[in-house]
């Protein structure tokens, strides 16, 4: 087994606490970090530290931003009739790359999760209400996951959201791009025949 020193050890272990990176990632960051110029090592740390301290939640949708409002509640250019709800700010990101999407957003936050003591108050759910209220929305597109937590969320979503809105839709789940039909689970075959649509 290596040995590492004591200081070596403890960021392996953290960096090994970020999601996505494992074990052998860590280390192979914190070789690279050991090699890396000091200045270069430094505005790294001091970026992250920045990052943290300046971003906070947009007041209207909860995405990520360093001003009260985000650049995407900003944007005069997005269709605000249209409330596109997801689970977290990375999921923006995700749907804003497909440049098929002109709306805005609400980010929940979360989903909603017994077993893990997440509740519909402990999320941005009460904030989306207001705006669906408030607003003049023509439509709201749950885009929750297909995990049983977003399946709950969307499914109470709609429940409360039904009164307010006369358009609640669902993203589709189902068959991938350029998969084929045979190498399919059957959960994703089920959601790709539930969500046909006319051709």
């Amino acid at each position: 087994m290596i040995k590492y020193t004591e200081t070596m050890r403890h960021l392996i272990d953290l960096l090994g606490k970020i999601p996505g990176i494992g074990v052998k990632s860590a280390e192979r960051i914190a070789f690279h970090m050991l090699q890396t110029d000091y200045a270069q090592l430094k505005d790294l740390a001091e970026t992250m530290l920045k990052v943290k301290k300046t971003t906070k939640c947009c007041k209207i949708c909860s995405n990520f931003s360093e001003e009260e409002i985000c650049e995407i509640c900003a944007d005069e250019h997005r269709d605000h009739s249209k409330i596109c709800v997801i689970e977290e700010p990375a999921d923006i990101a995700s749907i804003e790359k497909t440049k098929s999407y002109n709306g805005v957003y609400h980010v929940l936050l979360g989903a909603i999760s017994p077993l893990e003591g997440v509740s519909p108050a402990s999320l941005k759910i009460k904030d989306l209400i207001e705006r669906v209220k408030n607003g003049k929305i023509n439509e709201v597109i749950i885009a929750t996951n297909s995990d049983t937590e977003g399946e709950i969320t969307a499914l109470y979503l709609t429940k409360l959201l039904k009164p307010l809105c006369n358009n609640i839709t669902r993203i589709a789940f189902g068959m991938p791009v350029g998969s084929a039909i045979t190498y399919l689970d059957q959960a994703t075959l089920t959601k790709a025949l539930d969500g046909r649509r006319a051709v």
